[in-house]
């Protein structure tokens, strides 16, 4: 066994009382100021220690993960749907295509309720649940061919447990883009400067893909440069159409924007993942981490304070106007992806596993890429807690409760305890070039403002609208690269369900297959779209809970999964990794659920505001926020169908549950009926490094590769 060098062991000693240090400040500290500062020193020092020993435990003696066997990507290249794919543009890919509204959105709600609760269930959660998920779903596909959670769940539990798994995880993933997408929809309606920027990344990355594929195959260096040059011209150029004449053009409706985005997602899920699917993600990678970098640097310069309470009186009374409910469940479903997040099981399960090199590289991309995600949830937490109190729930609440004037709104957010001025809510809107934001829900426009406070005080006030709009352009980015990466997944899992009864659709790179499920996806999630952008009670706020119990559902799913085929595969003692997330997860997902059908409250329960509407209906009222009876029957045909999907989708996730229960009882009882659907060992000829940075080993194995290789060349 290696001795550890003294210099290891002093950096990782500063590294954990860096941490620690974080963390007494943020949970001791009250009635005084407290930097922003350190909940960055809290998180990254978690996340380090985190990544440094629990992940390489996990990897190494849990998973068990063989740099000699080769991946589905190796022994089954296509270049469509099975690629190996340099580890450094996967791990951007992944990134990005995990990374969408969750980590953005939920942190900003959930600072609702203050920000020591959602701190804590960021950070704590993907250690021990989020990340492990990722990386052990990632090793399980990997050694499936790729097949997704719920085509796992079919095969190793049974036709009872799978088939709940695969209708679950599939109506989930539908709900999960429908959300994903309203955000989108959110960020970019009437705003000409980020639509163009945003439509600009397509033929940029469609560029990157040929030049990477045909042009200068290998040099990622190079197009990475070229990539990101053009990327930031699209940026400034965006502000240039916005006051030309060509603004009319990129001012899109709601309800346009939802075209678009669907035929986008139509159109990305069946192009071959190398010309646009993989460039685009990777290029919007460096968006992404270097925003969120830029943020932790911006926040260790400017020293924000937190203004936002550690624990508010919203978490304990459950009358919050940004979302209803109590701190417990309702806190950790809002947080969603930053902590642990169903919707990457199967991006784990479909993309990704398809184009990984090598196994070792597992915990790289499934542990590492989770880890910043949920950095980017910390700081999308700091952003929220940073602005005004009063600003954050002008712009949080909806127009049905705070009035449409800075007059109501100042009055009645005064009248919840956190003053503000008309004059301020005015000044507010001013400074970043908008002309309201008020009830600007859905959280992206809050974390705008929050990161334009931070960028300004580095780079000086003047600059506060074009850090606002840039925010604006970077969320709707982080956001799309989830909409085209979960089609195409989604796509996977309906060929996949889809297989069992007309074998073609197994071949994912079949045509007519491909075409038929991607158009069934699209216009599915199309529909919840449509449904977000016309909801009288506001999109988000109706949908986004759903949107929050789906997820952690579908977490719940993957995680019965893996501790199914850990302990299936010999791994009984390690079976408590993923075992400990799904009693968590399961414990505060159905009790969410169950509030959410049942509940009396009808902020909360779905079935007692279909009541109440319907009731108003009857008597010919007209109940706010609906403005029309037209309105009243919408939130009744959608309270219905969001409380029947709660309901159903928590008693398929129940039935999971029990039946993986069923199986590993039986694997104890009698191990000689058990069977695992791993594909057969084949030995790997790539050689290719485990992490971002070779070592000297991995170094000298591709010398030896390149010396052997040359004679045949």
């Amino acid at each position: 066994m290696r001795t550890p060098h003294v210099r290891s062991i002093v950096i990782w000693t500063l590294v954990a009382l860096i941490g620690a240090a974080g963390w007494a400040v943020l949970a001791l500290a009250r009635g005084e100021e407290v930097s922003a500062a350190w909940m960055v020193a809290a998180a990254l020092g978690s996340y380090a220690i985190a990544y440094r020993f629990y992940a390489r435990f996990i990897a190494h003696r849990v998973l068990g993960v063989d740099k000699n066997r080769a991946t589905p990507a190796e022994r089954l290249n296509n270049g469509i749907d099975y690629h190996p794919t340099d580890r450094r543009v996967l791990l951007g890919h992944h990134f990005a295509a995990i990374a969408g509204a969750g980590p953005l959105v939920g942190p900003v709600l959930a600072a609702q309720m203050g920000y020591l609760p959602g701190t804590i269930w960021i950070i704590a959660g993907v250690i021990f649940a989020g990340a492990v998920q990722d990386m052990v779903v990632l090793f399980f596909s990997t050694r499936r061919n790729g097949r997704s959670v719920g085509q796992m769940a079919r095969e190793e539990l049974g036709p009872v447990g799978g088939a709940a798994a695969l209708i679950g995880t599939f109506v989930i993933m539908i709900i999960l883009l429908g959300v994903l997408a309203l955000v989108v929809v959110n960020a970019l309606a009437s705003s000409p400067w980020g639509t163009f920027s945003i439509a600009m990344t397509i033929p940029i990355a469609l560029l990157m893909g040929f030049y990477l594929r045909v042009l200068r195959p290998g040099r990622v260096i190079e197009v990475s440069v070229i990539g990101v040059a053009l990327l930031l011209f699209a940026l400034v150029a965006g502000r240039w159409v916005a006051e030309s004449s060509w603004a009319e053009a990129f001012t899109l409706a709601p309800s346009t924007l939802v075209i678009w985005l669907v035929a986008y997602g139509f159109v990305a899920s069946i192009l071959p993942v190398w010309m646009l699917l993989a460039p685009r993600d990777y290029l919007s990678t460096f968006m992404k981490i270097g925003t969120i970098a830029l943020l932790a640097v911006g926040v260790v310069i400017a020293l924000p304070t937190l203004q936002m309470d550690a624990v508010t009186d919203f978490a304990g009374r459950g009358d919050g106007p940004v979302f209803a409910g109590s701190l417990f469940p309702f806190v950790f479903i809002t947080i969603a992806c930053g902590a642990l997040s169903g919707f990457h099981a199967l991006i784990s399960s479909g993309t990704t596993p398809k184009m990984i090199q090598k196994e070792t590289q597992i915990r790289m991309i499934g542990y590492g890429a989770m880890l910043m995600e949920s950095s980017v949830a910390v700081m999308a937490l700091i952003a929220a807690s940073i602005i005004d109190p009063g600003l954050y729930f002008a712009m949080n609440a909806p127009s049905g409760v705070i009035g449409t004037t800075v007059q109501q709104a100042s009055d009645v957010v005064t009248g919840w305890g956190y003053q503000i001025s008309p004059g301020a809510l005015a000044q507010a809107a001013k400074n970043v070039e908008e002309s309201t934001l008020l009830s600007r829900t859905g959280g992206a426009p809050t974390l705008a403002i929050g990161i334009s406070d931070i960028f300004s005080k580095v780079t000086g006030g003047s600059l506060r609208a074009f850090w606002y709009h840039f925010a604006i352009m970077f969320e709707a980015l982080f956001i799309l690269t989830t909409v085209d990466a979960g089609t195409r997944v989604g796509r996977f899992m309906l060929q996949d369900m889809l297989g069992n009864v007309y074998r073609p659709f197994r071949n994912v790179s079949w045509k007519p297959g491909l075409v038929v499920t991607s158009g069934l996806v699209c216009a599915l999630w199309g529909y919840f779209l449509w449904v977000g952008v016309h909801e009288p009670l506001g999109g988000i706020n109706q949908l986004f809970p759903i949107f929050g119990i789906s997820n952690q559902l579908l977490a719940a799913i993957a995680l019965a999964v893996c501790t199914t085929l850990l302990v299936k595969s010999g791994r009984l003692k390690w079976a408590w990794v993923t075992g400990i997330p799904l009693v968590w997860d399961a414990t505060v997902t159905l009790t969410a659920s169950w509030q959410k059908v049942f509940s009396g409250d009808p902020k909360v329960g779905f079935f007692t505001q279909r009541r109440i509407f319907r009731e108003a209906i009857e008597d010919g009222k007209v109940l706010p926020p609906a403005k029309t009876m037209d309105d009243m029957h919408t939130v009744v045909t959608n309270s219905t169908v969001d409380g029947v999907l709660s309901a159903v989708l928590a008693l398929l996730v129940v039935i999971v549950i029990a039946d993986a229960l069923r199986v590993c009882v039986r694997h104890l009882r009698r191990p000689a009926l058990s069977t695992l659907s791993e594909a057969p060992y084949v030995e790997s000829r790539l050689v290719a490094p485990a992490g971002l940075i070779p070592t000297r080993q991995e170094k000298e194995e591709a010398r030896h590769e390149h010396v052997g290789a040359a004679p045949r060349g």
